[in-house]
């Protein structure tokens, strides 16, 4: 019967093992999570990064690491040094220092907003949902696992009280099987302790995916502030500049009408 417990867990964690092996697939993941964010950068530069996508794209090519991720940092940095370098401007920002600031923040923005797509994007649920039912298959497994453990258990306890009946009283053999109930009875706590860790772990591996997408909403929201923000910094250089042309224009005008006058 010792037997049959322990092919029965075999086979159980056996089972277990191509949702084990789906959940443990963290590179593929991640892989196609960078896949999905170089895909959005390429596909929206010439939209936000106008006139320099060329410039932009290059320097998300050269800060972009091992794992196909751009560092923001090192990216805005690059941008910003050739469009100095280059005396790039624009019809908002004639300041070419100015102008390099706000593509450095743009093209943050731009990197934020696409790890944004790549979580909840499309794709993304769909890694998401697989990853999901992989860990309530898993959950499932042990379950199965541990009531199969639990049953073939009983049956030993049977077995056992079976052939005590058929013992004697001086037939020492079967304190054996005896002692081995106690063996089993500990390696039944033990799946049983790992049954609720396991959903322990699934419950926080759900919790985590769910507080990651909190989280991406948060940096989409403080994207968009920022944008704001930028938007109405620019708004107001634009004021400023109409506002000293106009003032210029007629400080101009009152100094030839007094020449006139002179005359």
């Amino acid at each position: 019967m010792r037997k049959t417990l322990i092919l029965t867990l075999g086979l159980g964690l056996l089972i277990t093992m191509p949702a084990m092996a789906q959940l443990g697939e963290v590179l593929a993941d991640f892989q196609s999570y960078s896949g999905d964010l170089q895909n959005y950068l390429k596909n929206n530069l010439s939209e936000t990064l106008k006139p320099v996508e060329l410039q932009s794209q290059n320097a998300l090519n050269e800060a972009t690491g091992e794992l196909n991720v751009p560092n923001p940092v090192a990216a805005g940095e690059r941008l910003g040094d050739v469009i100095v370098l280059n005396s790039i401007s624009d019809k908002f920002d004639n300041n070419s220092v100015l102008k390099s600031t706000t593509a450095n923040n743009e093209i943050n923005r731009l990197i934020t907003r696409s790890s944004v797509a790549s979580v909840l994007g499309k794709n993304g649920q769909i890694r998401t949902k697989i990853k999901l039912q992989a860990t309530k298959e898993t959950l499932d497994n042990i379950a199965q696992i541990a009531q199969s453990a639990d049953n073939s258990h009983q049956n030993f306890l049977n077995d056992i009280q079976q052939q005590i009946g058929q013992l004697s009283a001086s037939s020492i053999p079967g304190l054996g099987a005896l002692l081995n109930t106690g063996q089993s009875d500990l390696q039944l706590q033990n799946i049983k302790i790992q049954s609720q860790q396991s959903k322990i772990v699934g419950e926080t591996l759900a919790q985590t995916m769910q507080t990651n997408h909190f989280l991406q909403y948060s940096n989409l929201n403080l994207a968009n502030i920022s944008q704001q923000m930028e938007e109405n910094n620019r708004a107001k250089r634009v004021d400023s500049s109409a506002e000293a042309a106009r003032l210029l224009r007629t400080t101009s005008q009152m100094d030839l009408f007094g020449r006139k006058e002179n005359n």
